[in-house]
């Protein structure tokens, strides 16, 4: 925590002032900044000692918790939430077990628009400081904004192409503005947890839940953008941002999600390959740090996951890497965390291992009272509890949410999707694109006046290309078939290339052929495209390594991302308005043979 801290008779002046003005907030309002003045500096760890000292050992155990809510505002009851928490508005769930935080999905109806999700995070904020208590504790407000595949709030917020396409882009200033401009449009919009970045080093091409989340597979790249993004958003935005999945998710084959992975690394695999990110984390200051629901035999060899394991989150994590931070689980209804013990013991387990704060249990009521019960009996000490209690709320504190727990919804507009933001998005994005093949010099692609069919992976991605290829001149036309194509829709779109100048196909994992494309269509589309003789663009809208199973493919591009903005920069690579740069930042293994490079970190064309 810093020096720079609060008197304790500031801070019970100044949470008063904050609860008076939260009780005259309606839901969809708020206060600007303003109304909430900075509160004064004074002796170290005042507001954190005060409200500790007054706080009840349910409103401690309240703090350990963040909760997904159901909802569009504060206050309107959404009958989903009934079966979770017994009560049906958002603001009731927050007030019942005191909560140290929510979290926003598209699923739970927590992200609309801009205008929307301040009202509901103002609405929150106004629940958790106007209760019955002796003590005024503001919420975490958290999303997982990663960019690229996991983007939980849309247009008009700033889209980035994600982790490994600014780990293709080489340049930690790119990372760190990106980081930079999330940051600020999620603080306007109240929320001031960020849970990114993805600190995982994806050494494996078949990876179903990392991917394009991570930066790279080489551990120093991704330690670099991992440093540069924990800056961006915590020194340059100033939000919380949360460095996962500890101690590391990058080489499994296997779906945390659905199933519980085992990572075979030694300890000094770990040490040279896993470790780097998160220690450059911590040392940029990280306030967060997420467990993974993963066995890690050669960390703790009891079986127990991560989240669950003493000698994983207490003794490597604080004791051996020094962490001070906040330690939270990854969400406790994955199945990878559920197999060995029930919800209500995975909640006294996580808390037990050195987790200070437990994301979605699935069972809140059982959860809440199991840590009480475990605090009351001793399993959870009091002065453990203390402890994460204290590091939660210095947190809060030190991230100033205490002190402007509300946003303005008066200067939305001139902070989410600015003009200069996304042209910053644009720019960094121009300088992903990867060139791995051109071997029959397709690229650039005269398209002035030319005609293209545009097909594959993606109704938006389909036509987004096509609009980008039209601006340059080019006549399009499209022939969406989606992940899985059947042979009526490769057919179709082999018929259509015959009156065309040019063919450019999107991919989209198109190596993972047991989940994403179980008929294998895909590759199937690609192949008969080639057969026509036609000249084909292939671009590889997520994963860069559908190329090991597309080798006979003269020209490949990767985007690393299916966003607009990243299929908005292709387009102006393919007609050559801009030089494709990126440089991949994974090997590319040869299919069926991890041991053997078929295209080597580093590699990248340009024109």
């Amino acid at each position: 925590m810093s020096g720079s801290v609060l008197s304790r008779r500031s801070v019970i002046a100044g949470a008063a002032g904050v609860a008076l003005l939260g009780a005259g907030l309606s839901t969809a309002a708020a206060a600007p900044p303003s109304a909430a003045p900075p509160l004064p500096p004074a002796a170290e760890h005042g507001w954190v000692t005060s409200t500790l000292a007054r706080m009840t050992t349910e409103e401690k155990v309240g703090q350990l918790f963040i909760q997904n809510v159901y909802g569009k505002d504060a206050t309107t009851p959404d009958a989903r939430n009934i079966p979770l928490y017994g009560v049906a508005s958002p603001a009731e769930v927050v007030r019942k077990y005191h909560l140290g935080g929510v979290i926003y999905f598209a699923w739970t109806d927590s992200v609309q628009n801009p205008q929307q999700i301040t009202g509901l995070s103002n609405g929150l904020q106004q629940a958790a400081l106007t209760q019955d208590s002796k003590v005024h504790v503001p919420l975490q407000v958290a999303t997982d904004q990663e960019q690229g595949v996991v983007t939980r709030i849309g247009p008009p917020a700033t889209q980035f192409p994600g982790s490994m396409a600014l780990g293709a882009g080489r340049s930690t200033d790119d990372a760190r503005t990106a980081a930079r401009i999330t940051g600020e449009e999620l603080k306007a919009m109240g929320v001031n947890t960020d849970f990114a970045p993805d600190s995982d080093v994806n050494v494996n091409a078949l990876n179903p839940v990392i991917g394009t989340r991570s930066f790279s597979s080489d551990p120093g790249l991704a330690a670099d953008m991992v440093g540069a993004q924990v800056r961006g958003y915590q020194d340059d935005a100033g939000i919380s941002s949360s460095a996962k999945h500890f101690p590391g998710h990058g080489d499994t084959a296997t779906d945390s999600h659905v199933a519980f992975p085992i990572i075979t690394h030694t300890r000094q695999q770990w040490e040279q390959v896993d470790a780097p990110p998160f220690k450059a984390a911590i040392a940029s200051g990280i306030d967060m740090i997420m467990t993974a629901h993963l066995n890690f035999p050669a960390l703790d060899d009891s079986g127990d996951p991560a989240t669950l394991s003493r000698p994983i989150l207490t003794g490597l994590l604080r004791g051996e890497l020094g962490y001070k931070g906040v330690i939270v689980t990854d969400s406790l209804a994955m199945q990878g965390v559920r197999d060995l013990y029930g919800d209500a013991e995975v909640a006294v387990r996580a808390l037990s291992a050195g987790a200070d704060q437990l994301l979605m249990t699935p069972a809140m009521d059982d959860a809440y009272a199991a840590v009480l019960d475990a605090v009351h009996t001793g399993r959870i000490s009091r002065a453990d509890l203390d402890a994460k209690v204290t590091r939660v709320l210095e947190l809060k504190y030190s991230r100033g949410i205490v002190a402007h727990p509300y946003a303005d919804p008066t200067a939305l507009d001139s902070v989410v999707g600015t003009p200069e933001h996304l042209a910053a998005a644009d720019a960094i994005t121009d300088r992903t694109t990867t060139l791995v093949k051109n071997d029959t010099h397709t690229l650039p692609l005269a398209t002035s006046g030319a005609k293209v069919l545009v097909t594959g992976y993606g109704v938006t991605t389909t036509q987004t290309l096509a609009d980008g290829l039209a601006k340059q001149g080019a006549v399009t036309t499209v022939k969406q078939t989606g992940t899985s194509p059947t042979d009526a829709q490769v057919a179709s779109a082999v018929a259509a290339a015959a009156t065309q100048d040019a063919v450019v196909v999107t991919t989209m994992k198109a190596w993972d052929t047991s989940v994403t494309d179980p008929r294998g269509g895909q590759q199937k589309l690609v192949k008969q495209l080639l057969a026509t003789g036609k000249p084909v663009v292939v671009v590889a809208t997520r994963d860069p390594y559908d190329i090991a199973y597309l080798t006979q493919a003269p020209t490949y591009l990767a985007t690393y991302s299916y966003s607009p903005v990243a299929i908005e920069a292709v387009a102006r690579v393919i007609g050559g308005t801009v030089a494709p740069t990126g440089k991949l930042p994974v090997d590319i293994p040869v299919a069926g043979d991890p041991s053997r490079v078929l295209y080597p970190f580093g590699h990248g064309l340009t024109y």
